[in-house]
Order: structure tokens, then sequence, then C-alpha cells
């Protein structure tokens, strides 16, 4: 089924919290363990800004529905932060813009380089990087949606669960645009079937590698992804990557978790 970008753009509107009785949290707060996930979640959904930036140099920027769409994703993404930096708030955890431009400043140069790179390599590669781009990019919203639901589960707080659901909600229209794209692009070339299994297998992290600290990407990975449950999550993005043309047998989503031993 074909993705309609201009019902999405003239759909597309950030995610509600305000109507949550978000006073819950006060006298049912969350534990550690979840803040610190939730705390993860926010910083990258606020570094999304950086991966445009980092698209917009590379063929990406030359479709007109991959940038309308990106965006509003954009958008959406940086309300994602907003709601969970209300919600890290109420819990005495202060997300402002000091602490996201100290995260940024903690890169250094590969902040400074990474836009230079991409472009250089996405420019020679041509068109085919865009269904790179697309299919990493479904990679990616397949694993939010994986995280959100699972954190969901496993707290089992009633606001929280709500919250997390609507965002999760808007992470499944990003989903649809990238993987629309990323199965019709790649079928139409052997090539970018070739160069995206390459990038994926040689290159993909779980969301927030390289921005956020690996103890952190640990911690996340071991709260939400261990156990049969999480295991059994983690195959099922692995089928979805697996089902795009030219990506039969790849599994980089288990394959993040034996490297960093996360227990099955």
């Amino acid at each position: 089924m074909a993705f309609d970008i201009r019902d999405y753009t003239r759909t597309s509107r950030a995610v509600e919290w305000q109507d949550l009785p978000l006073d819950e949290f006060r006298t049912n707060p969350l534990p550690p363990d979840t803040l610190r996930s939730l705390r993860y979640m926010c910083d990258v959904e606020y570094h999304t800004v950086c991966y445009l930036r980092d698209m917009l140099v590379t063929p990406s920027h030359k479709d007109p529905q991959v940038t309308a769409f990106m965006t509003m994703w954009n958008m959406e993404e940086f309300w994602h932060g907003e709601a969970l930096a209300e919600v890290l708030n109420l819990h005495g955890l202060q997300i402002d813009y000091d602490h996201l431009k100290a995260t940024r400043l903690r890169m250094g140069w590969r902040d400074k380089l990474d836009p230079i790179k991409q472009s250089v390599l996405a420019n020679v590669i041509g068109q085919d990087f865009v269904a790179v781009h697309m299919i990493w990019g479904a990679a990616n919203e397949w694993s939010a949606i994986t995280a959100y639901n699972r954190l969901a589960q496993l707290e089992q707080h009633p606001v929280l669960a709500e919250l997390l659901q609507r965002i999760a909600k808007q992470e499944a229209r990003h989903v649809a645009f990238y993987a629309t794209q990323a199965r019709d692009r790649l079928a139409r070339s052997k090539k970018a079937q070739k160069i995206a299994r390459f990038a994926l297998r040689k290159y993909w992290g779980p969301v927030g590698t390289g921005v956020m600290a690996e103890t952190e990407v640990r911690h996340v990975l071991r709260h939400l992804m261990s156990g049969p449950d999480g295991r059994h999550a983690a195959r099922t993005i692995d089928g979805h990557i697996a089902k795009m043309p030219g990506l039969a047998g790849l599994h980089i989503v288990e394959d993040a978790l034996d490297a960093r031993g996360i227990p099955a």
C-alpha cells in the first residue's frame, strides 16, 4: 500500500501529553532504571535534528517526498523529546537546552566531521544512497517502536504507558514511510541492495550509538531487550529487515545484543 505523503504532511501533529494526569508521577514515581532509559530516549529524540542535518548533504535532499517527510518527522521527534523531558522533570531530572548542548559538545570533532564524511560518501554512491538511508531509517524506527512498547509493558505504569503508546503510534507512521521507500528503491537496484546489506551489517548500531555513552547503550539494551521476550522482539525487527529485497538473512539487532553480552 502506497504511503500518502500529502496526507502525512497535512495531519502531522505534535504528540499530545498535556491532557494526561501527569501528577500521577508524583505519587507513583518511576524507578531509577526506567528513568535512566527514558533519559536516553529523550536525548536521542532531541538529537534527531543532527541526523536530519547529516542527511540534507546527501542525495536524499533532492527528493521532494523525502524532504517533505523529514521536515515533519523532525518536528514530531522533537515533541517526543519534549514529552519525555516533562516526565523526567517531574522526577527532578532537568532536561534543558544546556543539557542538550553539552551532549552534542561531548561528541567533539566527530560531530563536525560526520556531515562532511556523509556528504562525500553519499554523493559518490549517488541515488542508490537514498535506498540505504530509507532502510537505515526503517531499522531505527522499528527499533524505536519496539523500545517504547517494551518499556510500557515492563513498567505497567498507566500514565507512562499511554504516553509511550501515543509516541509509538507516530513512530509507526514514520516506519511506514521509510519501509515503503526502502522496499521500492531496493527492488529497483541490485547495487542498492548490495550497498545497503554491507552498510547495515558493518555499520548499523542500536539507536543512539555514537551519541550516547556505550554504558548507556548497554543499560537500555539490558533493560528492554534481555530475556526471551527481548530476544523475540529483536528477532521481529530483524525479520522485518530480512523481508526487504536483497536483505534476507540479516540479523543486525540480535548481533548487536550478542556483541554486548545481553542475555537471551
